[in-house]
């Protein structure tokens, strides 16, 4: 019962509000789909932890699609083997998952101690900051503590099957069972966080500016001062 629930149950559960919150916020909230920029209030700090912070979730969300979605058996087939797979995941998941760290952190820093900036902190970011935080720091641990500490440990022989699983509609709890601790953590607490996504600025990664391909152009055009008003007298004029 206990692994139904947590891994069938939650993962359709979190798909639901994760799709219908996404379009509520659209059709409800459309104005406040956005970052909210601070920029204008701070720019030394940004300019340091945003790219590092943005690089880094991009190769951790491509490292997790890879070892997720795409299965053993087809890079084995594209002639990388497991050994080869595993070190080069491992190495760069590593790397990325740091420098995501880094620059979250120098993010939370900034928010906090910019006066600004903390004033236009929501109830909702600080709960996306706090979960945000928890999954990074979760998931390198169990990088760490199964390639690190252990001998290692081959998700994609468990979790990776138990996730095509849930989007086949045919979900297989029992890969879950024996998986560690720490990596089960990490994916509960990434169900967290996709629970809450579409009700915090994160909705904005789902945002992409087409419309800009097709916008007219602004035009811009001089004024002349004499337009429209009377042409100026000789002579001097009256105080």
């Amino acid at each position: 019962m206990k692994e139904t629930v947590l891994w069938v149950v939650l993962p359709y559960v979190t798909i639901t509000i994760f799709v219908l919150g996404h379009v509520w916020r659209y059709r409800y909230d459309k104005f406040g789909w956005t970052t909210r920029s601070s920029q204008l209030y701070e720019s030394r700090l940004l300019r340091i932890g945003s790219p590092l912070f943005h690089f880094g979730v991009l190769f951790v969300l491509l490292g997790h699609i890879g070892g997720l979605a795409i299965p053993a058996s087809w890079t084995e087939a594209a002639g990388i083997s497991e050994d080869a797979y595993h070190v080069v995941a491992v190495v760069i998941g590593t790397l990325a998952g740091f420098c995501t760290l880094a620059g979250l952190a120098i993010l939370i820093y900034r928010r906090r101690t910019t006066g600004p900036v903390f004033s236009a902190t929501t109830v909702n970011d600080k709960m996306m900051y706090l979960v945000l935080t928890a999954v990074i720091v979760i998931g390198l641990a169990a990088t760490v503590a199964a390639n690190v500490v252990d001998h290692g440990y081959n998700y994609r022989e468990t979790v990776s099957p138990w996730f095509r699983s849930v989007f086949y509609l045919n979900p297989a709890p029992d890969l879950m069972r024996d998986v560690p601790p720490l990596f089960q953590l990490h994916a509960l607490s990434a169900l967290l966080l996709f629970c809450i996504w579409p009700f915090t600025r994160l909705v904005h990664m789902l945002t992409a500016p087409v419309g800009y391909l097709t916008r007219p152009y602004i035009v811009y055009r001089s004024r002349d001062a004499r337009m429209g008003a009377l042409p100026p007298r000789r002579g001097w004029e009256r105080p």
